[in-house]
């Protein structure tokens, strides 16, 4: 357990302090508490990679926890009314069926694309989107169908990616079989 895989652990442990916070009607300090795990999850990343602390378990626990911190965001909007029901189900259409195609596919083997600029952006342009919401300003749900939409074309890269490298994956295990079958041939 390292100091970056801790900070993960207490972006977990922010979520169900946000779900007090929000239940109690303190919608202002409900957003401090996002806010706070937005900054632990741009330290947590900086640590890891400044300090060569980068480890399998803070790879996959770290999207999970960003995930699950926005689904208890999106999650609390919509039940008190400030998301419509749309939004919060394209959200999630898109949510889920990143997380269950990373997990499918990690699960069998395949390599997963790492995290890139614009999922980061995303993840930025979703903040930003949820602050808009908090603080009820007029272009915030239109903003918000903006960000949507552009995450799903960033999933559609992800995919285009995630494809391109298995192939190329596929292909450098293909011709090291070809070599070694020609190998043993010319023996």
């Amino acid at each position: 357990m390292n100091v970056p895989n801790m900070l993960t652990t207490l972006r977990f442990a922010l979520i169900p302090v946000y779900i007090v916070v929000y239940a109690s009607g303190h919608m202002k300090w409900a957003f401090a508490v996002v806010v706070v795990a937005g900054m632990t999850d741009i330290l947590d990343g900086y640590l890891a990679r400044r300090h060569g602390q980068v480890t399998a378990v803070g790879a996959m626990l770290d999207p999970l926890a960003d995930k699950s911190m926005m689904i208890a965001v999106i999650i609390s909007l919509l039940a008190t009314g400030h998301l419509h029901w749309t939004a919060c189900a394209a959200f999630f259409i898109r949510d889920i069926g990143m997380i269950a195609g990373s997990a499918i596919f990690h699960f069998r083997g395949k390599k997963t694309v790492p995290a890139n600029w614009m999922g980061k952006l995303t993840t930025v342009l979703y903040y930003a989107a949820i602050a808009f919401i908090f603080f009820e300003l007029p272009f915030a749900q239109a903003y918000l169908w903006g960000v949507i939409g552009f995450s799903f074309v960033t999933s559609f890269i992800y995919i285009i990616l995630f494809a391109r490298l298995n192939k190329l994956e596929r292909r450098g295990g293909q011709a090291k079989s070809d070599s070694g079958v020609a190998a043993d041939q010319a023996k």
